[in-house]
Order: structure tokens, then sequence, then C-alpha cells
């Protein structure tokens, strides 16, 4: 690392997740490999079940065991491995060092008790800051996330608010302890697209400089729009990472530039989405060469035979495409 160079907030090597079912195990996560840089948002992109949710779960242990279980790799956080950690350590890490935001705010919220309780319980459990002082730290987060009437959404349940005020208070509670990480799994899947764009501008504006920020999505919009660097998923590996400038300027995978393709242009634009032909393998069924060769219009006899590694194409751009060493361009 040069002088200038950013501190890596985590270190992923080799992670393999598989899950065990009536047919044996399968892999979901397949030793991918990755840094995600202090004060930096690092996008995770990729179609359903590539592994993407799977990955940032196992990042805090919190994969359900059984089924699924981690087969090898490891997390370095502040110098420790967090696949070795006691569960002790974990749950003083979680929330305080790296915090989460799901997919779905109303299954992480508890039902059975208040907004501004539940902030105060996160606030007090992870620092020695009196109640009175915990309860004023919540308003002002609630506040900051653009709450309508905070002092009384402080005494809501969760189902009373609606799905964007939910998600913003989810924000509140993952960057409120200023962590040095915040996963965040598909963040606004489930909100209209005005919301989505309110949700990412809170995000940006209220991440701390040093925070790192891994986003998982499925939409490569989300990625040009909040994201400093991108990984592209299949089938369990990662197939492609760049800047997200350099991503979208030219793509070096044929699956990362069929997801380029498919983003829709606007009415200018005019003519059909474009898709990508085919469907993701099954974990039961990976070939033994390159694993999007199926869907691949620039397949050749080398794809069918061999796995192709992440070959450089510079300094901060690899793509697992037997492509990049002939110099050809998808």
């Amino acid at each position: 690392m040069t002088e200038n160079a950013p501190r890596n907030a985590l270190i992923v090597r080799d992670l393999a997740v598989e899950f065990d079912t009536d047919r044996g195990p399968i892999r979901a996560v397949d030793n991918i490999s990755f840094d995600l840089r202090a004060g930096e948002i690092l996008g995770m992109v990729g179609e359903s079940g590539c592994g993407k949710s799977v990955t940032a779960l196992s990042l805090l242990r919190l994969l359900p065991s059984p089924p699924g279980r981690i087969a090898g790799g490891s997390v370095q956080f502040d110098g420790r491995d967090l696949l070795k950690a006691p569960v002790s350590e974990m749950r003083t890490i979680r929330g305080k060092r790296i915090s989460m935001i799901f997919q779905d705010p109303m299954s992480a919220l508890s039902p059975l008790h208040r907004v501004g309780d539940q902030l105060i319980e996160a606030l007090q459990l992870h620092s020695s800051i009196s109640g009175s002082a915990a309860a004023a730290l919540a308003l002002e987060w609630l506040e900051k996330v653009r709450i309508p009437d905070a002092a009384r959404r402080m005494r809501a349940w969760p189902h009373e608010l609606s799905g964007g005020m939910r998600q913003r208070i989810m924000i509140a509670m993952a960057l409120m302890m200023k962590p040095d990480v915040v996963v965040a799994d598909e963040p606004t899947t489930a909100l209209d697209v005005t919301t989505q764009a309110q949700i990412f501008a809170l995000m940006r504006e209220l991440k701390d400089a040093r925070t790192a920020l891994l986003l998982i999505t499925h939409d490569m919009g989300a990625i040009w729009e909040m994201c400093d660097r991108a990984l592209v998923m299949y089938a369990g590996q990662i197939v492609e990472q760049a800047p997200v400038a350099e991503l979208f300027r030219q793509p070096r995978h044929p699956y990362t530039a069929g997801l380029l393709r498919a983003m829709p242009r606007g009415p200018r634009a005019g003519g059909r989405l474009s898709t990508i032909p085919g469907q993701v393998p099954s974990p039961r069924d990976y070939p033994g060469g390159c694993r999007f060769a199926a869907r691949c219009p620039f397949v050749w006899s080398k794809c069918l035979e061999q796995m192709p590694p992440l070959y450089a194409v510079d300094e901060d751009h690899q793509a697992a495409c037997h492509l990049v060493p002939e110099g050809r361009i998808p």
C-alpha cells in the first residue's frame, strides 16, 4: 500500500459459504475476495441468487446455521478475523463498529417496541450514555433522517409508519453510532422510485467521511448513483471489479456488459429493453468452465474447459473472462 492509499476497513479473502440440502451441500458463495476501503461506497451487484445477500450476512456472522455455514476464508477487520471471533465479541462489534441496513425494515424492527425505545436501547447497548441523553440523541437522528414530527414518531409503533419511514429509522439506527462499516442489503428494494432517491441521498449525506459502505443491489442505476467502485457477482463468484466510471465506460466481462445494456434508457432512446438470454445455473449444476458460458455471445472452446481467474485489466480493474488476456473487448 502506498503512503496515500486508503486504509482497508474490511479485507475479505477466499470467502466460501455452503448450504446443506437433501442432495448434499451446495456452494452459494465460492471463494470470493475483495477489499472495502475506509470512506468509500462499494457496490455489489448481480441478479437474484448470485450470492450477494449471503455474502452480506456472512460478513457479520448472521447467516442462519443450519442450513448455512461458512466453509472457508477470512474477514479481516481491525486486525482480527471476524469468522474466528468469539460470539461475545461479535455482539460488541455488530451495531457499534459494523452496522447493517436490512432489505425489509419491518422484519428488522421489533413490532413489540416503540420506535424511540428501540433507538434508545441500541444507543445504551453500545455506550454508557444515560437514558435522557440517549432519548435526545435518538430524537436528533430521527430529525436528521427527516422523519416528520419526529417527537411524535418516537412514540409510534413500526406498523404505524410507511415503508420509507421505517427504512429511514433503520438508517438512523445504523449510522448513529458512527460505525467503521455499514452493510446495506438492498435497502430500497420495496420502495417507490422517489423514496429510493431520497433514501440514497440521505445515506450519502449522513455517512461519516471515514465510514465504509457496502451497498448490495441488483440495480445498476443505484451503482452509478451511489458507488465509487463496484463488484459484479455471478453464480457465487466475483466476475468483475472496477471503479464505477470505468466499469460503465468499458466493461470487460460480457455479463457486466449485458447488465448495462439491460438498463432502461428513457423515452428518447426508444426500442425494447435488452435482456440476457438464459438463466443463472443452479449451484447444484455449475459447469466446469466459465459459469456464464451458456449465456455468453462470445463463448469459445477455452470458456467451456477452464474457469477463468480474475485477470488484471489495469491496477484497479479485474475481470474473470478469457477475452481479457486475448485483448478482446465484449
